[in-house]
């Protein structure tokens, strides 16, 4: 009944079809009017409500909840947007002054034999969205920068074999390893560093690139994969 109504309302080539279709489509756009000064002061106190509210919560419920998961000095952190997720076994270690969005992934490869290290240094910036996978051990040094959607892969996850893959097996040992950004580096949005990959000190990774070896220090490298663009120092 409702829906043979809402069709000839729709349809109707007759004056009152017409008159009921502008009707409804006067209904259904009217819109407020914005008084501005109104709203500026109701804009305002939304603004301050919200961020009261997001430092409180970050202050007395996310930051303590965080640093009770990790080791290390871990003075002076600084996490916006709630706190990282992270999964599987991991062992965090966290320098001073670091600063973390919370819109973050952390995620430990499983061993038999020991846990995933994931150790970031003093004065550290880990932007949004990044993802870190550990394989064996995943190293920010001090002053590092990694801008938003920085993955850092360091195990795939599956195997290379399609047969393995379509059982669920999981990737094998020799395809996690190592990654270690040195002093000073910066890693640009969106960048992919892979497993068993040094990005050496003071050098820069730019957006989107994707790392498949070793950086040399003070270095800049872009593309996919990176290649040598020129020196930094």
């Amino acid at each position: 009944m409702i829906a043979d109504v809402k069709n000839w309302v729709k349809s109707s080539d007759s004056g009152f079809g017409k008159f009921c279709r502008g009707s409804f489509y006067a209904i259904k756009h009217i819109e407020m009017p914005v008084v501005p000064v109104l709203y500026k002061i109701l804009f305002a106190l939304h603004r301050s409500s919200k961020t009261i509210w997001h430092n409180t919560l970050q202050f007395i419920y996310f930051t303590p909840m965080f640093k009770s998961q990790v080791s290390g000095s871990k003075k002076r952190l600084t996490l916006q947007c709630g706190m990282p997720q992270v999964i599987g076994a991991l062992a965090i270690s966290l320098g001073d002054d670091v600063r973390m969005s919370g819109i973050a992934t952390f995620c430990g490869r499983y061993h038999s034999d020991r846990i995933a290290k994931l150790i970031i240094g003093n004065n550290v910036d880990v932007g949004w969205q990044n993802a870190f996978s550990v394989g064996t051990k995943i190293e920010l040094q001090d002053d590092v920068r990694l801008a938003g959607k920085v993955f850092l892969a360091g195990f795939p996850g599956h195997p290379l074999n399609c047969a393995e893959r379509a059982k669920g097996k999981p990737d094998l040992p020799e395809q996690a390893g190592d990654i270690i950004i040195k002093q000073g580096a910066w890693i640009g949005t969106g960048a992919t560093v892979l497993a068993g990959v040094t990005v050496g000190k003071g050098a820069i990774v730019a957006a989107n690139a994707v790392v498949t070896k070793d950086v040399a220090d003070f270095t800049l490298v872009a593309g996919n994969p990176a290649k040598v663009i020129k020196r930094v120092d």
